[in-house]
């Protein structure tokens, strides 16, 4: 069969998992439709429609994040002056502000102020490469404004050449309405809010926020309970400050990720490796937080627990909408190997997301979701701090 596209003349990184980087010298990549067709040697490449030069650069998987809260109102800028200057993140919290703060401005902006300035952010992602994003609600934490936060995001969609998986996170804090009464607002959450996202068709996936400041294994787990009756995916924001047994809460329900686990203690992490589980890193709000405690990053290698690399992109812990940094960062503050880095980044955050089957690799037959970048070997992607490589992306198929 004629591809309609072959890119040709570049190093290949199918990320395949079967050789370091899945690299291929002097290849090709060839397209039919959205989806990849054959990769290979460029000397053997299908005849094509159009042949693309990619000047000797290289091609990776297009890049996905799988952890972000890209749509809110307003900023926190003050708390983070306020951190500096000594206040805790529980004692932002509890004073009102943390995601609180950003609940009132959320539940006062507009449908389409949300989109404009989620858009900023989303192409600040786009721009390095990313073709996949998963954007989470939990910032309105009442019906009208949690599915205002998904409406957004599956608006974004139809804003750029993009593909975007939503998570419903009502259990993210208890709203002010609902203060003293956190298993009153859980059981809102799971009678009312929940139902309602998925009547409309807004949810991909149902998260929690497992913690002190957020909400008890006890509580997680009746959302979990409604998740499964309205046959949704769950994860689960685990172990970022404290080890409350979110991660084998997770595992226990076949989760798709769990995610932080700073705090995961080493004997959990089996439970996390038989369920399937993948362990997604967010450096960035490990850095914004000064925190000290790592995620047990040996203990998650042996065990063959997938690792994911995501931003967290919020405007709270991690205002960062550079996926580029987040691998430096997994690199640096983690100790991955840029191989795992830019893995989590691809193959294993598509896995995060139950996209494993279509996306995460350039392997025939997955999305034609392509970056093609100004770099010679891809631990480069990794290495650079604040340098962005790349030449163009590909997305369905299309430059």
């Amino acid at each position: 069969m004629t591809a309609d596209t072959v890119f040709a003349n570049a190093r290949v990184a199918t990320l395949n998992g079967k050789t370091p980087y899945g690299l291929i010298d002097d290849s090709a990549v060839a397209v039919v439709g959205d989806k990849i067709s054959w990769v290979g040697p460029r000397t053997a490449a299908p005849a094509a429609k159009e042949t693309v030069d990619c000047e000797g650069g290289l091609i990776t998987p297009g890049l996905i994040d799988c952890h972000t809260h890209l749509v809110y109102g307003g900023n926190r800028a003050r708390e983070f002056e306020a951190r500096l200057k000594g206040a805790s993140y529980e004692e932002i919290a509890k004073a009102g502000g943390g995601i609180i703060s950003t609940v009132k401005a959320t539940r006062t902006a507009s449908e389409d102020d949300l989109v404009a300035s989620a858009l900023i952010r989303l192409d600040r992602l786009i721009a390095e490469g990313v073709t996949t994003i998963e954007i989470k609600s939990g910032y309105g934490l009442d019906v009208e404004t949690e599915l205002k936060m998904l409406r957004v995001a599956r608006r974004l969609a139809g804003e750029r050449p993009v593909d975007i998986q939503t998570t419903f996170l009502g259990a993210h804090a208890v709203p002010p309405e609902y203060t003293g009464r956190a298993d009153a607002y859980i059981d809102h959450v799971c009678n009312d809010m929940l139902p309602a996202a998925k009547a409309e068709g807004l949810v991909d996936a149902v998260d929690g926020f497992c913690e002190g400041v957020g909400f008890s294994p006890k509580q997680i787990e009746q959302v979990f309970m409604k998740a499964r009756d309205l046959d949704l995916p769950v994860k689960l924001h685990a172990e970022q400050l404290s080890d409350l047994g979110g991660a084998k809460l997770a595992a226990r329900y076949g989760a798709l990720s769990a995610d932080h686990l700073e705090y995961l203690a080493p004997d959990d992490v089996g439970a996390l490796a038989d369920a399937g589980t993948v362990a997604v890193l967010l450096p960035g709000a490990f850095y914004y937080l000064r925190e000290t405690k790592l995620p047990p990053i040996d203990a998650l290698r042996a065990a063959g627990v997938p690792m994911a690399v995501a931003t967290d992109a919020n405007p709270g812990t991690s205002p960062m909408t550079s996926i580029i940094l987040a691998m430096n960062m997994a690199c640096t503050l983690f100790r991955l190997t840029p191989e795992e880095a830019i893995a989590g980044a691809t193959r294993e955050a598509a896995r995060a997301l139950g996209l494993q089957e279509s996306h995460g690799a350039i392997i025939p037959g997955k999305a034609a979701n392509l970056a093609v970048w100004r770099a010679e070997h891809p631990a480069e992607l990794a290495y650079h701090i604040g340098d962005n490589l790349l030449k163009f992306r590909v997305y369905k198929g299309k430059i």
